[in-house]
């Protein structure tokens, strides 16, 4: 309702949202994409840190308008929350593109590369997501979405499980096992943080439908 009553305002919002999530896309492929083909690492993590720096600036600029804003078109927490889990998205994608470059990764792991696959999936799912946003007449169409990345989330979990005793099962060098653990755990994280955001998209969807 407030979103009609004040189209402007509420377009500043989720077009911000939008774009953030957008970001999110762009470095999930880019990640995935640095773990089957780790050559030009440095380059690679440059291009997804970028991304992340955008992705703050976006951030900043969803608070300071949340400031500025007297009526907004969902509740202010929601906003806050959103942008603020959206960040934690970019970020961890980032830190785990980061740590690729900094372990020197020069394999391919089948295991990273499935999470990959599922993180690309379920962020290409909350940018849909957020996109329901506009229009929460469609609030089924919004809780399907919802409902998927959280599938993709138990699945994520599912292949941490199965990477993890598969390492330790099979890695005989220490070293392997601290990195590849490190970098599975921070791709299980992002994928994660997007339950996170479909959380508070869920409750939007059902409150202001």
């Amino acid at each position: 309702m407030f979103a009609r009553l004040f189209p402007s305002e509420g377009k500043d919002f989720f077009e911000l949202f939008e774009r953030h999530a957008d970001k999110s896309v762009e470095a999930a492929r880019l990640l995935r994409t640095m773990l089957q083909n780790p050559t030009d690492l440095a380059d690679q993590a440059r291009r997804i840190k970028q991304l992340e720096h955008e992705g703050d600036v976006l951030t900043h600029r969803a608070v300071e308008t949340l400031h500025k804003t007297f009526i907004t078109p969902i509740d202010r927490g929601d906003i806050h929350r959103l942008i603020s889990r959206l960040d934690d998205v970019l970020d961890l994608i980032e830190a785990t593109s980061e740590r690729v470059w900094l372990y020197a990764i020069d394999s391919i792991d089948r295991d990273a590369c499935d999470l990959a696959d599922v993180l690309v999936n379920i962020v290409a799912e909350m940018s849909h997501a957020m996109t329901g946003l506009r229009d929460l007449k469609r609030r089924d169409a919004v809780l399907q979405v919802c409902m998927e990345i959280n599938r993709y989330e138990n699945e994520g979990d599912t292949l941490l499980r199965r990477a993890v005793a598969r390492l330790f099962q099979d890695s005989r060098e220490p070293l392997a096992v601290i990195k590849w653990k490190d970098i599975y755990e921070f791709l299980e994280a992002a994928i994660d943080r997007c339950e996170d955001v479909a959380n508070v998209i869920e409750g939007v969807a059902l409150e202001y439908s």
